[in-house]
């Protein structure tokens, strides 16, 4: 068996490839007199693991909240506050949070239909960006966001956290290695029991919420009342389905470990199994090929009302090689050997939730760590820049583009844009006047 060096395998969090600290031990080093100012935008949802995680970090401060609903920034501020914190600024319109000094760092966890405009605007206004995943509502956003990073010179790190795994980084060093042979194949997974979201109706928007810079982008339309503050996900104006908010994590880890970037071909084969009486307009349950010239296969199966897992896990990626094989998710790995005979297990010290709609978790800290100290100039590579992450959210959004077209996508390797007229029509989408998404 080819072997890395012994030392570098110790169980847990004593590895040290990658990065060599667990996040409650980064938590706690001293840092220099750089203190960075942190705005969190959206802090419902993901953006409480956002505001909990910069919070954690030497020599930052949580200086402003940003959401469009009142009573949301209310509750959030005082849970931020309950937990020992200073009382951050609130602002509503995060156009005004831009527009004063005293901000260095804008994270982004809103809706995705937000994810490029805000990160943009942010960047062109002299901040560097965290920004959640998916980074676009579709790929030309993506593709904007590259352009207007490299013109500003700005830091962007994309938030799908295992990139900052110290485990994950163990597996792919070992990968690299040879432990497992020719890995050729990848098969991953995420397992929910989402219930339904029932049927909605057009009413006047509440006042505390502001409907219309809700929209932002998007071309304006009535308020549902089942569409805030999550189900805008299975709403093809404002989200991106299962695939783009869950299958991102493992696709990029998949074609991370892989070595991989833009398939030859992609099919899906979707369907809407659950509660089909009601106004989810996407699938629920989905099958994902992606396949690359050299005949190597990335696999996504998205069950979003079935939580039946898979090795014990919610989510993951199963690795098969020549020589053997791999399972990893946020909280470590196993190896296997050809027979199937567990070899080794690695877990981490501390946990990262999996199939939450939060999902936070010690991965968070060392995310956000790394985009810190990159800014700092202490390290030299960020975990997750902008490319990755646009490759990693185009196989999705293709993912999305080939259930719709109900299509094989065939696509050309260097760019990710697939040959077809009707296929290319979803490479980018309507906003509403003035409200934009350029480089």
């Amino acid at each position: 068996m080819t072997m890395l060096d012994r030392r570098t395998m110790m169980k847990g969090a004593g590895a040290t490839l990658g990065i060599a600290m667990s996040a409650r031990s980064y938590a706690k080093i001293r840092g220099a007199n750089d203190r960075l100012r942190v705005a969190v935008v959206g802090v419902n949802g993901r953006g409480q693991a956002h505001w909990g995680a910069f919070s954690k970090l030497p020599n930052v401060e949580v200086a402003e909240f940003v959401d469009v609903d009142s009573q949301v920034l209310a509750k959030r501020t005082a849970e931020f506050v309950a937990k020992g914190n200073a009382r951050p600024r609130t602002e509503r319109d995060y156009r005004r949070m831009l527009d004063r000094k005293g901000i260095d760092i804008v994270t982004v966890a809103t809706p995705d239909h937000w994810h490029a405009k805000m990160a943009i605007d942010a960047m062109d206004a002299g901040r560097d960006v965290y920004c959640e995943k998916p980074i676009s509502l579709a790929p030309a956003e993506g593709e904007a966001m590259i352009a207007v990073q490299q013109r500003t010179g700005r830091k962007l790190q994309v938030g799908n956290q295992q990139r900052s795994s110290v485990e994950t980084q163990q597996l792919a060093a070992l990968i690299k290695a040879g432990e497992l042979g020719d890995v050729y194949e990848a098969q991953t997974w995420y397992a929910n029991n989402r219930v339904s979201i029932g049927r909605g109706h057009e009413m006047a928007p509440p006042p505390h919420l502001d409907w219309d810079l809700w929209q932002g982008p998007r071309p304006r339309g009535p308020y549902r009342s089942n569409l805030v503050p999550y189900n805008w996900h299975w709403f093809w104006k404002y989200g991106t389905g299962e695939t783009c908010n869950n299958a991102m994590h493992e696709l990029d880890v998949a074609r991370w470990l892989m070595g991989l970037t833009f398939p030859e071909t992609v099919t899906a084969r979707g369907s809407r199994q659950f509660y089909r009486g009601d106004d989810w307009e996407m699938y629920d349950t989905l099958a994902l090929d992606l396949v690359y010239p050299d005949g190597r296969a990335i696999r996504w199966d998205g069950n979003s009302c079935n939580g039946m897992q898979r090795y014990g896990r919610g989510r993951g990626v199963l690795f098969l090689g020549t020589k053997g094989s791999a399972v990893v998710d946020r909280n470590g790995f196993e190896l296997y050997d050809l027979a199937g005979k567990q070899v080794r297990q690695v877990a981490a010290a501390a946990s990262s939730e999996t199939t939450g709609t939060v999902g936070e978790g010690a991965l968070d800290v060392l995310h956000a760590g790394n985009f810190v100290d990159v800014i700092r100039g202490r390290a030299s590579a960020l975990a997750s820049p902008i490319r990755e992450g646009h490759i990693s959210t185009t196989l999705c959004h293709l993912g999305n583009i080939a259930y719709r077209t109900k299509s094989t996508l065939t696509l050309d390797t260097a760019t990710g844009k697939p040959s077809g007229a009707e296929a290319m029509k979803l490479w980018s989408v309507d906003y509403e006047p003035g409200w934009e998404v350029k480089a």
